[in-house]
């Protein structure tokens, strides 16, 4: 069973044990061919009571129309289940959609049972990183540069954009996953769940002593993840879903709409209600 079937199972369990409130709101930035702005990069679900799930509008131009043709009052009383029901196929948008649903339905059922780890992540997603280290690095994250040229260890990159190749000519990058076997640690974006690229992610990291998965649409309980050997998932906890989706809309800075979110393998009991 994929990643993003196991997922999708999950939630819709999560849904049947829960009591999950209705969609109270859902916001779409505006479409950009040829790749979203930072500003316009994310969409998110908020659910009545305040819990709420971001995704990831990872949309090609060729699903321009489709995207453009959600209408947010539609979602507007709709259980957040029903998002979740076509996760894992070969649409974008409705992946795109049910990540958010995942996300929402995971944080209400945190909320509920209490469950929502701390914020104890930071930006390497509690990994040491040191003199020595070949750090694989699935996505790139340009903030981070400078802290791995201070430490001394050796970075490879790993992307899809071709460009990036040229762009960063004094740079590890490739397009080639399998650089990731002679990495000893892995620092991995959340995307990679969204685009089900993680499972071949994975696949080429059985060197890596240590696996961190991160990103704002990594929202949910981690036990997929987990269970193929990802130490840690770091994303975003939503505080006030109603106050996020202003925010998005208004192309602003999440402020207090959330918080970080940290579960590590170490300390992490299961997901909530799992048999």
């Amino acid at each position: 069973m994929s990643i993003m079937t196991e997922m999708r199972d999950m939630a819709l369990g999560l849904a049947d044990r829960f009591a999950i409130p209705k969609v109270a709101g859902v916001v779409f930035p505006p479409f950009f061919s040829g790749g979203q702005p930072k500003d316009c990069e994310f969409m998110a679900i908020a659910l009545e009571g305040g819990a709420g799930g971001i995704s990831y509008v990872l949309i090609p131009d060729s699903c321009a129309a489709e995207y453009r043709e959600l209408m947010p009052e539609a979602f507007v009383g709709c259980p957040a289940e029903r998002y979740v029901e076509a996760f894992g196929g070969s649409d974008p948008v409705r992946n795109m959609l049910g990540l958010a649903a995942i996300n929402a339905i995971c944080q209400q059922v945190m909320r509920l049972t209490g469950n929502a780890p701390g914020s104890a992540t930071d930006s390497l997603g509690l990994m040491q990183i040191g003199a020595g280290d070949r750090v694989g690095m699935v996505g790139f994250f340009p903030p981070l540069l400078k802290y791995f040229r201070e430490s001394g260890a050796e970075l490879v990159i790993v992307e899809k954009n071709p460009q990036l190749i040229e762009r960063y000519p004094t740079l590890s990058v490739t397009l080639d996953v399998k650089a990731l076997n002679g990495c000893n640690k892995v620092l991995c974006t959340g995307t990679t769940v969204q685009n089900n690229t993680l499972e071949e992610v994975l696949s080429h990291c059985s060197a890596a002593e240590h696996i961190s998965v991160l990103g704002p649409t990594a929202g949910y309980f981690p036990d997929p993840l987990f269970d193929r050997g990802v130490h840690v998932l770091g994303g975003r906890l939503v505080n006030d879903g109603l106050l996020l989706l202003e925010l998005i809309a208004q192309r602003k800075p999440w402020g207090t709409a959330t918080r970080k979110l940290c579960f590590e393998a170490g300390h992490y009991d299961g997901c909530p209600g799992a048999s």
